[in-house]
């Protein structure tokens, strides 16, 4: 186990807790601003009263770093940490966080001894999978809490609310097991018309009154992502799941209700400008042809490093407090700038692709909505090799 993260520290990947030594000269990053979390996480406290918080730090915790984003949340307070596979919540207990950590995603049965071993708090909703939880868990004398996953209209993974009281009433009378949790997940409580989250609600509802008529009583009920925290109190229930708010995004379709403050930049440098003439191509496909003499800089990121292909000649960047254009075709580990009307214009600048400088700002919604997809995936897309720089 390695010790604490310090302040400004680099970490080299996304698993950085397996490095010993993590270090880089590369000068392109992505900065991880741990009080910009902070800030966003008591946005959620402030919304919820005395509910407790489950953080999803799933996918390196959107991309940021999930072992520090996972220390600092935990030392503000969070309930549980959400993750999506057992070895994603296998990394968190080697890093020494201790933390409860809910898997999410589907685990099998072969997977029962290191979710038993790690600790880790499985999502249930076949007898097959919570049984093989069932016969580690009493051989090895502990008792397992496991969370029934309902499926009340995403169609995704999750038990019928029709066949759970059953289910639930089984997997009580299991050795070595304990239902702690009761969840579900909305399909589309990020827009303005809220009528299918309500239809999910009330089946969720009509199950937890359904449980209580049978003496059952589940003390975790959690159905509010960042969407719901943020425009659906009916669902905030006795925890909640908030993971895209927590990293400065709002996911809301009517773009309202919270201070949020991006937690991720993406930065480079310049690595080489020149000047060319008018009627020249640039890159691959030759798709970019200068209309006038230009200044043409090169900086060492690509989609290799998780800036999409999708925003050749779409894409921008600031340099020295000017937006620029992406010229040509992204490269995997290159990509072209047309920094002719930025003046003073030299090798080595910073570039921000993702971030402020000076008046300017570019957010991950800004190349998400250039490139067809949303937030989540651009945050997620940033590749490993791009080390983290932890503030």
């Amino acid at each position: 186990m390695r010790a604490p993260y310090t302040e400004s520290e680099y970490v080299c990947s996304p698993l950085a807790s397996r490095a010993d030594h993590p270090s880089s000269d590369r000068p392109t990053v992505a900065t991880v601003d741990l009080n910009a979390l902070t800030h966003n996480y008591r946005e959620v406290a402030r919304r919820i009263g005395d509910r407790k918080v489950l953080a999803v730090v799933k996918a390196q915790a959107y991309g940021h770093g999930a072992i520090p984003v996972s220390r600092r949340l935990v030392e503000l307070g969070i309930h549980m940490l959400g993750v999506a596979l057992v070895e994603e919540g296998r990394d968190l207990r080697d890093a020494g966080i201790t933390a409860p950590i809910l898997v999410m995603a589907p685990v099998f049965p072969g997977q029962a001894e290191v979710i038993v071993s790690a600790k880790l708090t499985p999502v249930v909703y076949t007898l097959a999978m919570t049984r093989a939880l069932s016969d580690v868990a009493a051989g090895t004398g502990r008792t397992l809490g496991v969370h029934v996953k309902i499926d009340t209209g995403m169609g995704r993974i999750g038990l019928s609310p029709e066949e759970a009281v059953d289910f639930i009433a089984a997997v009580g009378k299991l050795p070595g097991l304990a239902v702690e949790g009761l969840m579900t997940h909305f399909a589309d409580a990020d827009l303005r018309d809220k009528a299918f989250a309500r239809a999910q609600m009330d089946r969720f509802e009509s199950l937890i009154r359904s449980l209580e008529a049978k003496g059952i009583t589940i003390p975790l009920r959690h159905a509010a992502n960042s969407a719901a925290v943020l425009e659906y109190d009916r669902a905030l229930l006795t925890m909640v799941r908030p993971g895209l708010m927590l990293y400065g995004y709002n996911p809301l379709e009517s773009g309202v209700g919270a201070d949020l403050r991006p937690v991720l930049s993406l930065v480079t440098r310049i690595a080489f400008v020149k000047r060319v003439p008018a009627g020249v191509p640039i890159s691959y496909g030759r798709t970019f042809v200068t209309k006038r003499e230009s200044l043409i800089a090169t900086i060492p990121l690509g989609y290799a490093d998780g800036y999409s292909r999708g925003l050749s000649n779409k894409g921008e960047a600031i340099v020295r407090g000017v937006r620029v254009p992406v010229a040509g075709r992204v490269c995997m580990d290159m990509t072209m700038l047309d920094v002719t009307d930025v003046p003073g214009v030299a090798e080595g600048d910073e570039v921000v692709l993702i971030g402020a400088q000076e008046n300017e700002r570019i957010t991950a919604d800004d190349i998400a909505a250039r490139t067809g997809t949303i937030a989540y995936e651009v945050l997620c897309g940033i590749s490993g090799r791009v080390p983290r720089i932890i503030i």
